[in-house]
């Protein structure tokens, strides 16, 4: 029988399947229609200190082989994810989940960590400096190594979980901004977010999205997504979150190869609502496929030839 689990910063995972932050809100939906006790975890909407509505609409827009969207970080802010969603959570999962913090200023995301830091269900602490749909924080802290480690260092200092920081692959060296964060305490990694993108309505010769750019995800940024996890487990010694465009078991596969040691899903939990419980359930015979017996043995294997 194979063994799907992984560790991730010291935390045993039944199997590496993360459903990934923004595509599974607080999770009491898909509680609805599955079990979540069969996943590794889940990662939690971006969390900001103070509620946001988000960015004008529309904020979803079609690609040919992706989605754009552009919702800006809408959630109740952390106080109530903390007081509502979390005794909730309780009731449907038994494990511990992720909490994605966001910020506009390194005091936002010390007080936000700080605050999930004091939570027995959260196990990790995804600092995203990554989201391309706000402005004056997120991605503006991460397109710099100077600005990552900043973030990385204020947070790793006030906080005793796990802290893994979110990249961005909308760089020119996603390396550089990787050994930043290491350097600076990052326990852990997850890459990438979505790539920055657009689309023009010929009828209206306008954007489509309400505040013209967006993120694009889905399929079309699976291969950008093996590469850059390539790329970064070569620089770096700290485990990878992968994803981006993961549809499949073999996706999952191709991920760990390239240095994943977790999966996240995002776009496909949007297209199909039972896509991280499938890709759970078709890991074994995936694994059986390629003689896989311990899925930790081929976290970063295509670099070994």
């Amino acid at each position: 029988m194979v063994n799907t689990s992984v560790k991730l910063c010291g935390e045993e995972l039944k199997n590496p399947i993360i459903p990934a932050s923004g595509t599974f809100g607080y999770g009491r939906e898909f509680a609805g229609i599955y079990d979540l006790n069969c996943l590794g975890s889940f990662t939690l909407k971006g969390t900001t200190e103070r509620p946001r509505f988000g960015n004008p609409r529309p904020r979803i827009a079609e690609g040919p082989s992706g989605i754009l969207n552009s919702v800006g970080l809408q959630n109740p802010g952390v106080d109530t994810v903390i007081e509502r969603e979390l005794p909730a959570i309780a009731g449907f999962f038994s494990g511990k989940v992720v909490a994605n913090i966001c910020g506009f200023s390194l005091g936002e995301y010390v007080r936000v960590a700080e605050k999930f830091d004091s939570c027995p269900q959260v196990g990790w602490l995804e600092v995203n400096i990554s989201c391309p749909n706000v402005h004056g924080g997120g991605m503006g802290f991460g397109t710099t190594a100077r600005g990552a480690a900043e973030v990385t260092r204020a947070v790793r200092r006030a906080v005793k979980k796990p802290v893994i920081v979110k990249l961005t692959p909308n760089v020119t060296d996603i390396c550089e901004i990787a050994r930043a964060c290491e350097a600076e305490g990052a326990d852990g990694l997850s890459l990438i977010n979505t790539v920055l993108a657009m689309r023009i309505d010929p009828a209206t010769r306008r954007p489509v999205l309400g505040s013209m750019t967006g993120g694009l995800s889905g399929p079309a940024v699976f291969p950008l997504a093996v590469r850059m996890v390539w790329q970064v487990y070569e620089t770096v010694g700290i485990p990878i979150i992968g994803m981006g465009g993961v549809r499949s078991a073999a996706d999952v596969i191709e991920l760990m190869l390239a240095g994943a040691t977790a999966v996240g899903v995002g776009a496909a939990n949007l297209v199909d609502p039972f896509a991280s419980r499938d890709i759970v359930s078709a890991l074994p015979e995936e694994m059986d496929k390629f003689g896989i017996e311990n899925l930790v043995d081929i976290i970063g294997g295509a670099h070994n030839g």
